[in-house]
Parts: structure tokens; sequence; C-alpha cells
């Protein structure tokens, strides 16, 4: 067999994910490049290097791949709904195609690639879907760039399993599929959900009360990274060649009794006024069409988005007992109130 070669890239590495990844390899003994635009707020550790640099950017992605075996795709673009419809697209889709290249042309035998369950989920109710049975959402039914480009990514990685390398070596490929993401110094979601709080916007409940979602704990999501690359090697048989898998804590939770903690740490009162999910989404819409209108001539954040208003109005609940069974995932269980402190 050959020597585990002990090095790997993490795109995305500035990143919360990216970051926490590349420092878990760190201390289970591989060197790892975080390559990213922007450099992490945190420190890096020693035993990663930093390669600033775009995934758009083929030599830079080139250069940094040298002497690495393994690459988890994280960077992408687009989640807070700001960013100009090409960009997420050049960003989504250009780079993970370059990121495919270089795989082939440098002879990096496995890629892992961070996908969402925003790729099967467009406001439709699913209910403890699988790997299996979920079709993708139609791609010209999602409105929103971001989903739509990584759909489009997700089958990119999934269909390059099996390509031949440059040196005749096959690449394994395999995509993980996360909800929402929580955890200590998290920076996208709950801030989000925070301000929103302060503003008096989350003191209405939408809809129905017992709609049920998942959501990720940054260490588990890391432990299923980890796991997936080891389940694209031969000592495991390839077991994850080709293959997508739901990654969340292993609970359903309903989202007006998850947030609590964060309604009782800043010093409000639980959601008490009821709206209509209609209205609510109506109100989405607007917020998102005034944003494209007026975008040229001052930027906000629009502070409600369809895809938020059915986040927390649509059942959509995953199994997690593929990743379970095939990567020996096992969430470890982790306290919401821990990461709101």
């Amino acid at each position: 067999l050959a020597p585990r070669s002990s090095r790997t890239m993490v795109t995305g590495g500035g990143g919360y994910l990216g970051y926490n990844l590349g420092c878990a390899l760190v201390s289970s003994g591989i060197a790892v490049v975080l390559f990213d635009v922007r450099k992490p707020k945190w420190e890096i550790p020693s035993g990663a290097d930093f390669f600033r640099g775009d995934v758009r950017d083929y030599e830079a992605v080139f250069k940094a791949c040298e002497g690495v075996d393994c690459v988890f795709h994280v960077a992408a673009c687009g989640m807070s709904g700001l960013e100009q419809a090409n960009q997420i697209e050049s960003i989504n889709v250009g780079g993970t195609k370059i990121i495919i290249d270089v795989c082939k042309q440098r002879n990096i035998p496995r890629l892992i690639y961070t996908s969402t369950v925003n790729v099967v989920f467009g406001g439709n109710p699913i209910e403890e879907g699988d790997e299996e049975t979920v079709p993708y959402f139609p791609l010209e039914k999602q409105f929103n760039h971001y989903s739509r480009t990584k759909a489009i990514a997700d089958q990119m990685v999934l269909a390059a399993n099996g390509t031949l390398l440059k040196g005749g070596d096959k690449l394994h490929t395999c995509v993980l599929r996360p909800p929402g993401i929580y955890g200590p110094e998290e920076q996208r979601h709950l801030p989000r959900v925070a301000i929103n709080i302060q503003r008096r916007l989350f003191n209405f409940k939408f809809g129905n009360h017992n709609v049920q979602m998942n959501w990720v704990h940054i260490g588990n999501l890391v432990q299923a990274h980890l796991l997936a690359a080891e389940a694209l090697t031969s000592e495991k048989g390839y077991v994850a060649s080709g293959q997508a898998y739901y990654i969340h804590d292993g609970e359903n939770v309903i989202f007006s009794e998850w947030i609590v903690p964060l309604f009782e740490k800043l010093g409000y009162r639980k959601p008490w006024i009821h709206i209509p999910v209609l209205l609510a989404h109506i109100a989405a819409t607007v917020m998102e069409y005034l944003h494209l209108i007026l975008k040229p001539v001052f930027s906000f954040t629009p502070f409600l988005t369809r895809n938020e208003v059915w986040n927390v109005t649509v059942t959509h609940t995953f199994r997690i007992d593929k990743a379970r069974n095939q990567l020996g995932y096992k969430p470890k269980k982790f306290s919401f109130a821990d990461s709101v402190d």
C-alpha cells in the first residue's frame, strides 16, 4: 500500500467550517493547506499553511495542490443572498470545475464536497428524507442562486467519481449535505437570527408550531468530513465512492423550541404574535425584489428571505442512517445553549 501521504487541501479554509476542519486534520497529524481569498480570523495552527487564492483561479489552485492527496472543497458563495448571481455561479460552479480538473492533473485521488440539504429542499416538505429516494429539487424552480449552484456542483462532483487521473489512478468523490451549522464562534446563521430577535422581527411566530428541521454542530460536521476522507481509501474499500450523505446531529427539532435559548440569553420573551405563513412569504418576496431593484442605488440585507421563511415554516428532516452505516458517523450530543453562550 502506498504510504498515507499526509497533505490535504481545504478550500474555504478561512471560513468557519474550513478552518475548524483544518485544525482537526492537523491534530490528527496531517499537514494542511488552508486555501481561501481571506485569511481566517483565528490563529493558523502549526502544521497548517495558509494559501491566499481564489477557487476561480486555476493557477492558484494548481499551485496550492502540490503534494496533496485529498481535497475538501468547502468554499462557497451566496449564502447570505447578497452576492451577485454571476459571482455565485462563477465560484460555486466554475470553482468546482477547476477543483475537479486540478485533482485530475495533480493525481489527487480523493475529493470531498461540502454540499447542503438545499440541493433537495426548496420549500417542499420532506420527512425523514434519505439519499436514495429524495430527488434534487428541480433547478429551474430554485429561484435562489446559492441552492441552484450548490445543486449543480453537487451533481458535478458525484459525476466526476471514477474519472481517470493523469497518472492512471481513479478519482474517488463524495458529497456531504448538512443543514444549518451552529457552534461556538459561528459567524453566519446564529448572528443573523440574533440580530433579527433584537430588531423584534422574531416576536412573530410563523405558521405551524410543529415544523421540524435538523441542525448540525460544527464538531459533528468536522467528524463526518474526516470519516468521509477515510471512506474514500482502499483500506475502507472505497465505500463512499460516488455517494451522498446527509449529516446532522441525529435529531429532529422544532425550530421555535430549539431557538428559545437564544431569546433567553438576549433577554427577550419567546415569540407570541402569530402571523400567517402567506403573509411572511409575501413580505420576504417583496424584500427580495426591493433588494434587487435598489441594488444600483444602495445595498441592504433583506432581513427576511423566502428561503428563511421556508426553513422555519416547512418541515424538512433527513435520515443519517447511511452515514452511520457506511462512514461510521456517530454524532455527539451538543447543547445549543452552550453555543449561544
